[in-house]
């Protein structure tokens, strides 16, 4: 059984910048990829990026050019760089890893909240 913990969230200020954290433990074998999705208040969850096993990696157009999914697979943690936020991107976040046959895993979320 795999876990996501989540970190790294919290209050900044329009412009500012976060780094966001997934440690996951359990068995990976059969990981197809790992992911960032995103809700706001009222809102549809959201994904926010994306990488697979290969290293290939998606975003949202929202946020192309100021976040960065990235992952160290010795720490077996995905990470999720956040530049330039806005207050938009207030939301809580949450990780996921998707596996074939098992599906997706949910992180518990961590909440950002930007400033303007």
């Amino acid at each position: 059984q795999v876990q996501l913990v989540e970190s790294g969230g919290g209050l900044v200020q329009a412009g500012e910048s976060l780094r966001l954290s997934c440690a996951a433990s359990g068995n990976r074998f059969l990981l197809v990829a790992e992911a960032w999705y995103r809700q706001a208040p009222g809102n549809q969850r959201e994904l926010v990026a994306l990488i697979t096993h290969s290293g290939s990696t998606n975003y949202a157009d929202s946020v192309k050019g100021r976040f960065t999914i990235s992952r160290e697979n010795a720490k077996n943690t995905v990470y999720l760089q956040m530049n330039s936020l806005k207050p938009e991107d207030t939301a809580v976040y949450y990780c996921n890893a998707k596996f074939i046959g098992v599906g997706d895993v949910w992180g518990q979320g961590t909440q950002v909240t930007v400033s303007s």
